[in-house]
């Protein structure tokens, strides 16, 4: 039935900013007997690439910004969307975020600025442990309750809760629904012969508009479950 399975990263195939492991790499070598694999990422191709040990697959990254194939065995990046924020806006912005909900105290840099354009707010800072980003809000709650108030703040733009203690920021235009669709388009690929697969489908994920947008998906609950997850795949 399908011919596409794409994934999302950090809590679907691996713990947060950590490198993929033996057991997953070997559910992704199975399913990639059967079906042709994409990643669709918040982060960049290459350290998506690199997170994954290598593993030979197509990457959209930055929620559509960027996109890489696989040319010779080596990582190839094709496109590469780019636009500029005002940046002072945003350093503005999540200092009123940290204001209120009491965030003033972090590691290293305040905002992380992309090259693409994407900005990412570390509530505990770009330089935090990444134990200490890990432990922070695994169920997202302390996130979701400050969504509401960091949205408002950024009008014409999507806010994601992202990674395991920050908030993604992109122009409305790009999200995984629209990266997947477009992708779909342009090798013939129809919605029913695709599954998307992700750990983060709920009001701010950065996989609910797959969701809302009526593709097939998979609920990885813990990325150590994957291959009982998608046992009905291999």
């Amino acid at each position: 039935m399908f011919k596409l399975i794409a994934f999302d990263l950090d809590g679907t195939l691996t713990q947060h900013r950590s490198k993929l492991d033996q057991t997953n790499r070997k559910v992704l070598e199975e399913l990639d007997k059967k079906y042709k694999l994409l990643m669709v990422g918040a982060g960049g191709c290459e350290r998506i690439y690199n997170q994954l040990n290598c593993f030979p697959i197509d990457i959209i990254g930055y929620y559509g910004m960027q996109e890489s194939v696989m040319n010779n065995g080596q990582l190839k990046i094709v496109r590469s969307d780019f636009y500029t924020v005002d940046k002072q806006y945003f350093i503005d912005a999540t200092d009123k975020i940290r204001e209120k909900f009491g965030y003033t105290d972090y590691a290293g840099d305040n905002v992380d600025f992309h090259e693409t354009g994407a900005v990412t707010i570390p509530l505990l800072g770009k330089s935090a442990p990444i134990e200490e980003k890990v432990a922070f809000d695994p169920d997202r709650k302390k996130r979701a309750v400050m969504y509401p108030f960091v949205k408002s703040l950024f009008d014409g733009f999507n806010v994601f809760i992202g990674g395991s203690s920050s908030f993604d920021i992109v122009k409305e235009r790009f999200n995984k629904y629209n990266a997947l669709t477009a992708y779909m388009k342009e090798h013939g690929i129809n919605e029913n012969e695709v599954m998307y697969v992700g750990d983060d489908f709920g009001c701010g994920g950065n996989d609910e508009q797959i969701k809302t947008g009526g593709l097939n998906y998979t609920l990885i609950d813990d990325y150590r479950n994957l291959g009982n997850k998608l046992a009905f795949l291999l």
